[in-house]
């Protein structure tokens, strides 16, 4: 992939369905079809939303119900999960409820699919009734769900059976880049939340591929926190929304979407200030305006070769957010 540019590179989104402190869910998927409308026009590729669960300010828990409700509010972007945590499931839930959406929305509907459940172990429970399954089953469910597609499972898959429905992996960690890799099927790695096992993943992907009728070669996205403004000092204090969300996930307390704050001091303790700093340091995580968001992608794509970038910009406010990815879409032209 030498000498190609920003230009040349898929753009993608990611949207948690975020839910604003002071807002509702309702509010919150009126947000993603606008934001969905918006980026098309823009020229975005694909949005995709992700599977949370027992989380106060993501939306996105009925993923598949969402993705049908983004994909009828728009009319030629690719729409899917990024991702389905496919072992809180039975596959063939998840091929008839994708085989609807591909019957539904023929030719625009992604399958990412991740192996964490994607929330805590009481959680899990509640959605699972067991936790006899294992992440260690997650090769065999993918196989099961791809049987129920090809038709050749001992059950039907109505809608779903004989649809070609592409299957991505999901992962921060070199298990999935290794299985996409062995079944030839494209690969989107979780940067903007696991930076340092990147490159080893990316590798791992790429040097283990298998062709397959899917692919004949590796398709590698990455993800990137983008928090873009037409100011450096904007974007800064616009960050601190998503700099709150890091803390409370890590505190254990989960908390809604909370407005930016001009007083960081008084937020975070010492100690959780460097854990604040060591993520807005990280290349997978920019911040900026339209030149530091340019500059920070070509050196992503000089580093990571991707095939294509996925954003996620975690922005209180809703025409700020819709800004952020407008300033990222300027920069395809």
């Amino acid at each position: 992939m030498q000498n190609k540019t920003f230009h040349d590179i898929p753009l993608a989104v990611l949207d948690l369905a975020p839910v604003l402190e002071g807002g509702t869910p309702e509010q919150s998927f009126k947000n993603s079809v606008n934001l969905a409308q918006h980026v098309e026009k823009l020229g975005y590729n694909r949005y995709w939303l992700a599977e949370h669960h027992n989380m106060p300010g993501i939306a996105s828990s009925a993923t598949s119900v969402l993705i049908g409700h983004i994909a009828g509010a728009t009319s030629e972007m690719r729409v899917g999960s990024g991702g389905v945590m496919l072992p809180n499931h039975a596959s063939l839930i998840i091929a008839e409820q994708f085989g609807t959406l591909e019957t539904l929305y023929p030719g625009r509907i992604d399958l990412g699919l991740g192996r964490a459940p994607g929330t805590d172990q009481a959680t899990a429970y509640a959605l699972r009734r067991t936790l006899n399954q294992r992440v260690e089953d997650f090769p065999m469910q993918v196989e099961e769900l791809e049987n129920y597609f090809a038709g050749t499972a001992g059950v039907h898959s109505v809608p779903g059976e004989g649809l070609n429905i592409p299957i991505w992996l999901l992962g921060s960690s070199g298990f999935s880049a290794q299985l996409s890799s062995q079944k030839g099927l494209p690969f989107s790695f979780a940067s903007h939340f696991a930076p340092d096992n990147t490159i080893a993943a990316l590798n791992l992907y790429r040097d283990n591929f298998q062709p397959s009728d899917t692919l004949t070669e590796p398709y590698a996205m990455i993800g990137v926190n983008v928090i873009a403004a037409d100011t450096n000092e904007e974007a800064k204090y616009l960050a601190t929304t998503q700099q709150q969300q890091l803390l409370s996930i890590r505190r254990g307390q989960p908390i809604k979407l909370q407005p930016p704050i001009e007083n960081t001091k008084e937020a975070w303790s010492e100690m959780e200030k460097a854990v604040i700093e060591q993520s807005a340091n990280s290349p997978y995580t920019l911040i900026g305006d339209k030149e530091v968001i340019r500059q920070g992608l070509e050196k992503l794509l000089e580093k990571t070769e991707a095939n294509e970038i996925i954003i996620n910009s975690q922005i209180y406010d809703h025409k700020a957010r819709m800004r952020s990815y407008e300033i990222v879409g300027e920069l395809m032209k």
